[in-house]
C-alpha cells in the first residue's frame, strides 16, 4: 500500500452485485490487544487487512509475541515471551505514535508485567479526544504514570493492578475496553459504572470469558469483573464492520445502485439500518442480508409533528458517530432537508466545504452542526480535487465523487485505506470506476 495516494474517480457509475463487509476495524484493535493477556495461542478470524490493524500486529510482533498469519484474514498470536523492556525502545515509541489503537496494549501489559508506555497517540484528525479516562481508571486500579515530555512518552507502573469501583465520566469505548482488560487479571472485583456497551466491546468481554474471565452485564453500562491468576487461549471471529455496511448503504442510495450487502448480522446493527430509512433509502433484509434496490428518488422522512429531521450522533445503543458524515453526504441528494447534529466529535464536519464545491446545499452551522437541503437528483454533484482529512469523511468524500458528473481526484488516501480494505478493488469489481495513484 502507498503511504497517501491519490484516487482519480469517474462518477456517473452504478454499482450492481453483493459485497461481504470486512472484520470490524474497531473491535479488531482490541482484540489484538487482549491477546497479550494470555502467554497461550489466540486464534483470530475475520481480521480487516487494513493499515491500522497491520500495525498493531506489527506492535504485538515487535514485543515478541509470536504471529503466525494464517491468511489474508486470520492470525494466531502467541504472546508467551514478551520483551516488556521493548516499550521504552525508540521503535516502540515511533510505531505505537502512528496509531491510536496502541492505547489499549497498556493494560494487558500492565496486567502481566506491571509495565507499559504510551506515546503521545495518533489517528483521526477529528479534533480533541481525551486520554485521561483510561489514565484515571488504571491509577485507581493501582498504576503510576509519569510523562516526559522530551520524549512524548507516558510510563506506567504497578507493583500489582486491584480491583475497585469506576464510575467512568465518560463513555468511552477504548477507555472501557482499557480498564476491562486490566480488570480481569487484577486482584479482587472491579465494578465499572457508565461502561461503554457497543457490539465490538461486548464480543471482547466474551472472548475474555472464553478465555476464563468472570465478568457480569456483558451488553449493559455496568460491569463487574472478578479478577483470576492467568487467562487460558481461545478462537475468536470478527464481527462485520458496522461502519463498512453503513457506508455502503450510502454508497447505493447515492449512486441509485442495486446492491446487496452479504453476511452483516443484522442482529448487532442497533439504529443503523433505521437511520438510513429515515433518509429514504429503501431496504429489504433477506436471512443475514441487506438488498437495497435501484431508487430513483428517496425522501427524508420528518418527525411525527411534522418538525425538521435531525440525525444526531450518541453512545451506543445510538446512532454511532463514525457513520455521521456517510449519512450527511447521502441526504444530499435526499428529498427534503435533514439537520446533522455531531454532538460527540468536534471537527467532523469540516469536510463539507469540499462538498459545497461539488454543488451540495449545506449551510455549516457550527462545528458540531450541518443543515443538508438535498438536491433530490435534479443536478449532479460535479467532479473536483479535494483531499482525505479522516477515514469516515474520506470515505464520504469518495461517495460524493462516485456520484458526481465527471472526474474526481481525491489525495491522502492512506487515511481510507487505515479503514477499509482494498476499497477500490472491491468497488470496480461492482461496476465502480476507480483508479489508485
Amino acid at each position: 500500500m502507498t503511504n497517501n495516494g491519490t484516487f482519480i474517480v469517474e462518477g456517473g457509475h452504478k454499482l450492481s452485485g453483493e459485497i461481504i463487509p470486512q472484520g470490524a476495524k474497531n473491535e479488531a484493535l482490541q482484540i489484538i490487544s487482549a491477546t497479550l493477556l494470555t502467554a497461550e495461542p489466540v486464534l483470530i478470524e475475520n481480521l480487516p487487512d487494513i493499515l491500522d490493524i497491520n500495525k498493531i500486529i506489527d506492535l504485538v510482533d515487535g514485543l515478541g509475541a509470536k504471529v503466525e498469519r494464517l491468511s489474508r484474514e486470520s492470525v494466531r498470536i502467541t504472546a508467551k515471551d514478551i520483551d516488556i523492556d521493548y516499550v521504552l525502545s525508540e521503535d516502540y515509541v515511533r510505531d505505537a505514535q502512528k496509531i491510536r489503537g496502541s492505547v489499549m496494549l497498556i493494560a494487558p501489559l500492565l496486567g502481566r508485567y506491571g509495565r507499559a508506555s504510551l506515546p503521545k497517540p495518533g489517528g483521526d484528525k477529528i479534533g480533541r479526544r481525551r486520554l485521561d479516562t483510561h489514565l484515571l481508571g488504571l491509577q485507581a486500579m493501582g498504576a503510576d504514570f509519569q510523562y516526559d515530555p522530551s520524549r512524548h512518552i507516558y510510563t506506567f507502573n504497578t507493583d500489582g493492578l486491584v480491583g475497585t469501583y469506576l464510575h467512568m465520566e465518560e463513555i468511552s469505548v477504548t477507555g472501557t475496553a482499557n480498564v476491562v482488560m486490566a480488570a480481569v487479571l487484577a486482584k479482587g472485583e472491579t465494578t465499572i459504572y457508565n461502561a461503554a456497551c457497543e457490539p465490538y466491546l461486548q464480543q471482547l468481554c466474551k472472548m475474555l470469558v472464553r478465555m476464563g474471565a468472570k465478568i457480569e452485564g456483558i451488553g449493559s453500562n455496568l460491569l463487574k469483573i472478578q479478577g483470576v491468576e492467568t487467562l487460558n487461549g481461545t478462537e475468536h471471529r470478527m464481527l462485520p464492520d458496522m461502519i463498512e455496511i453503513g457506508s455502503f448503504i450510502g454508497m447505493a442510495a447515492m449512486t441509485g445502485s442495486d446492491l446487496t450487502i452479504k453476511d452483516v448480522r443484522l442482529d448487532q446493527l442497533g439504529l443503523i439500518p433505521g437511520t438510513f430509512q429515515r433518509l429514504g433509502i429503501k431496504m429489504n433484509f433477506v436471512n443475514d442480508d441487506i438488498h437495497i434496490p435501484a431508487q430513483d428518488h428517496y425522501e427524508i422522512g420528518s418527525f411525527i409533528e411534522g418538525g425538521l429531521m435531525t440525525l444526531y450522533d450518541a453512545p451506543w445503543p445510538g446512532f454511532t458517530p463514525d457513520l455521521m458524515s456517510i449519512a450527511l453526504v447521502t441526504a444530499i441528494q435526499a428529498r427534503g432537508s435533514v439537520l446533522i447534529h455531531q454532538k460527540m466529535f468536534e471537527s467532523r464536519l469540516f469536510f463539507v466545504d469540499k462538498l459545497i464545491d461539488m454543488g451540495a446545499q449545506i449551510i455549516l452551522c457550527d462545528p458540531h452542526r450541518a443543515t443538508v437541503i438535498g438536491l433530490d437528483k435534479r443536478a449532479p454533484l460535479r467532479g473536483i480535487s479535494m483531499s482525505s482529512p479522516d477515514i469516515r469523511a474520506g470515505v464520504s468524500l469518495l461517495i460524493a465523487a462516485m456520484s458526481a458528473e465527471g472526474t474526481s481526484r481525491i489525495d491522502n488516501i492512506h487515511q481510507i485505506d487505515r479503514g477499509y480494505q482494498r476499497i477500490d478493488e472491491r468497488l470496480n469489481a461492482l461496476g465502480a470506476s476507480i483508479i489508485r495513484e
